[in-house]
């Protein structure tokens, strides 16, 4: 990697401004041959968040900056992340120490895997609150939410801003993990309503029930986990591996939600590539698929009835 340090030293003087840079890394990620999927499913898209986030700059105002010239110290931070990004292979989020999740600013480190929840997309979307299909048709009944396995506390934070009235508490096993997403908890000023629990999934919650439970748990395969690129290589191995088909811990889940859920509730979780197996094992559940702009048959809901809770309440799901 000598030769690529070389490489940037040399270039930095011709490089004045934010666009020359962005090109510099975007030639430099194609080089590289860097694999995406933190956040940037592009060469360009992870320059461009690199070049924003590195500067301080408005994550989603590329153009007005393209041609502003670049300070001798900024050029530098901006060709030390380039280099970083790929003779590391860490994930840029963690290199910046940050991730955006529907626009929200999240820290983030090695302790927790970069949020990237299909979850988050769907919170804020018409399947909680629309006209024409919802799974919850008035987001002020849901007075409790869980987050299982919350990793940086994402999907708790936006379920706090989609559900005003919920108190919602997040679960994980890794105290490393519940770490992060207290600082994250903290930034967005939500400890009074969000509460961090630390342990085997519904283990610590001694019987609680909740409106809602929202889950993005490991489910990672173990051949694929074998095939990993380096960048997934750096994130926590408990928070992806679940298993030989990836649904160990999803079946963990759905023998105990019931017990867990109110009536008219449900569940929404995300499995990855295992609905063939997961509607082979429970022919009996209704699931719903529900797709996202990157996602087809990835995330499943379940009320609270097709999990065998008497249904007596307006929370679950509605055509």
């Amino acid at each position: 990697m000598t030769e690529d340090h070389t490489h940037s030293s040399v270039a930095a003087p011709e490089l004045l401004t934010l666009r020359d840079v962005l090109r510099y890394a975007v030639s430099r990620f194609n080089a590289a041959g860097i694999a995406f999927g933190h956040g940037a499913s592009s060469a360009f898209d992870e320059a461009a968040y690199l070049v924003l986030e590195g500067l301080h700059l408005p994550i989603d105002q590329l153009e007005p900056f393209l041609d502003a010239r670049l300070l001798a110290d900024e050029r530098a931070r901006l060709l030390a992340l380039i280099e970083a990004r790929v003779t590391t292979r860490k994930p840029l989020a963690y290199l910046l120490k940050r991730a955006y999740v529907q626009g929200i600013p999240l820290y983030v480190d090695e302790r927790v895997i970069v949020p990237r929840s299909f979850i988050c997309e769907l919170l804020y979307s018409d399947a909680f609150g629309g006209e024409d299909f919802t799974l919850v048709e008035d987001t002020d009944s849901v007075e409790t939410v869980l987050d299982l396995c919350t990793g940086s506390g994402a999907i708790a934070i936006l379920a706090s801003n989609v559900f005003e009235n919920a108190e919602i508490d997040a679960v994980d096993l890794s105290s490393d993990a519940l770490e992060v997403a207290r600082i994250n908890v903290d930034q967005q000023g939500l400890a009074g309503r969000i509460e961090l629990y630390e342990g085997d999934l519904f283990a610590p919650l001694e019987g609680k029930r909740y409106d809602l439970i929202l889950t993005n748990p490991p489910y990672v395969d173990e051949i694929a986990m074998e095939e990993l690129p380096e960048e997934y290589r750096h994130e926590p191995a408990m928070a992806l591996g679940s298993g030989l088909d990836g649904l160990d811990i999803v079946r963990r889940i759905l023998a105990v939600a019931p017990d867990h859920l109110n009536p008219g509730g449900g569940i929404l979780c995300e499995i990855g590539a295992g609905r063939e197996i997961l509607e082979a094992e429970f022919p009996d559940f209704e699931f719903l698929w529900l797709d996202t702009e990157e996602s087809e048959g990835e995330v499943f809901w379940l009320s609270a009835e097709a999990l065998g809770v008497a249904d007596s309440s307006t929370i679950g799901a509605v055509d």
